[in-house]
Formats: structure tokens, C-alpha cells, sequence
């Protein structure tokens, strides 16, 4: 099965040329988009093996990759380099990535009509045989993983106290850092009404 990683080909051109460095640290290559615009920029997605990611690992992959890219020189003209982690409502990209998730919301569009559509939303339910098998209301049906165009976490509270859970385990204690303190006053307008 192929993945989501990488879609268009300069974009699996150039995961090919970041992929090894990535890994060499110790990372997965979640997703790489090079977008185009006023400037253009390239976006890479990495996590741990285990899942999570931290700013300083973002900042080191950032360097390492920057300089696979100068030496390479892949992309025409000027662009931005944006190393982050793919977020709790994170992109689905690999067919691990559809297993790790079974249970949790999510939407998927695909590259084809299916039964008149492109877009499902619903539950995941795993992998098998190749395809993602996803509960909507009509029941549970199978996507081809290969007709899959993009798909993405649903943000629930569900996930959000998992991705907590998580953090807790990798030593995150939200406790060390200062609880926000609320200004008791209360703001007046330059005509001396009260502001909420």
C-alpha cells in the first residue's frame, strides 16, 4: 500500500532527498507539501517512532534538513522551510496511522466518486485488505486506501484527553508551568462605560 505522505511528484521527489536525513534522527516523515504562493514553502510533518514531537527536535530537524537542501538544491528559487508536528486533528498519511487511530472521528475525501461522493465522515474501524474501513451512518463501509486524497483527525475531546494522556506519560506536567492570572478590574470605555 502507498501512503499519503507525499503526494504530487515534486513532493515525493523531495521526501525522497529528506526522508533519510529525518530518519537518521531518529523521526518519521509524517507529511511534506511544497506550496506554492508569493514565496514558496516547504512544509514538513515528523513525529517520534512512538508518536509526539517537541519544538527543539523541530529546530534540529530544521537544521539537518536545511543543509540535505542546500547541498541538493531540489527547489527553484526562494522558499520557506516549516518543520512542525502534525498536530492533535493531525493528517492521516499512513496506513499505521488509520490502525493507531481505530475508534477515533475522522473525515476522509477521496480521489474518486464513490456511490455519487468524495467526502465521508465517520468512525475509523482499522485496515483490511487494503482498504479503511470507516463507520458512517448508512454502516461501516470500505475506502481503498489507494482512492484516499486526504484524511484527518476530527478534533473531540476524546482525542484532546488522549493527546494529554500521552504528553503525561512522555513527562509533560502542565503543573509546572504558572496558572494565568485574571485582572480583577474592570475596563471602561473613554466615555466611562463599563467593558466586558
Amino acid at each position: 500500500m502507498a501512503d499519503l505522505v507525499a503526494k504530487a511528484a515534486i513532493d515525493r521527489r523531495l521526501a525522497g532527498i529528506v526522508a533519510p536525513t529525518v530518519e537518521s534522527l531518529g523521526f518519521e516523515l509524517v507529511r511534506l507539501r511544497l506550496m506554492s504562493g508569493k514565496r514558496a514553502t516547504l512544509q514538513i510533518m515528523a513525529e517520534r517512532p512512538e508518536g509526539g514531537i517537541e519544538v527543539e527536535d523541530c529546530a534540529k530537524i530544521s537544521r539537518a534538513v536545511s543543509a540535505v537542501l542546500d547541498v541538493e538544491d531540489p527547489i527553484a528559487g526562494e522558499y520557506v522551510l516549516e518543520v512542525s508536528s502534525p498536530g492533535i486533528d493531525r493528517p492521516l498519511t499512513r496506513p499505521k496511522d488509520f490502525e493507531r487511530y481505530e475508534g477515533y472521528r475522522v473525515k476522509i475525501e477521496t480521489a474518486e466518486l464513490i456511490d455519487g461522493r468524495r467526502r465521508f465522515s465517520g468512525t475509523l474501524e482499522g485496515v483490511e485488505d487494503g482498504e479503511v474501513l470507516l463507520a458512517i451512518a448508512e454502516g461501516t463501509i470500505g475506502l481503498d486506501f489507494g482512492l484516499i486524497a486526504d484524511a484527518k483527525l476530527v478534533l473531540t475531546d476524546e482525542l484532546i484527553a488522549e493527546s494529554l494522556a500521552g504528553r503525561k506519560a512522555q513527562g509533560f506536567d502542565p503543573g509546572e508551568f504558572d496558572d494565568v492570572e485574571e485582572d480583577d478590574e474592570t475596563e471602561t470605555s473613554d466615555e466611562g462605560e463599563e467593558i466586558e
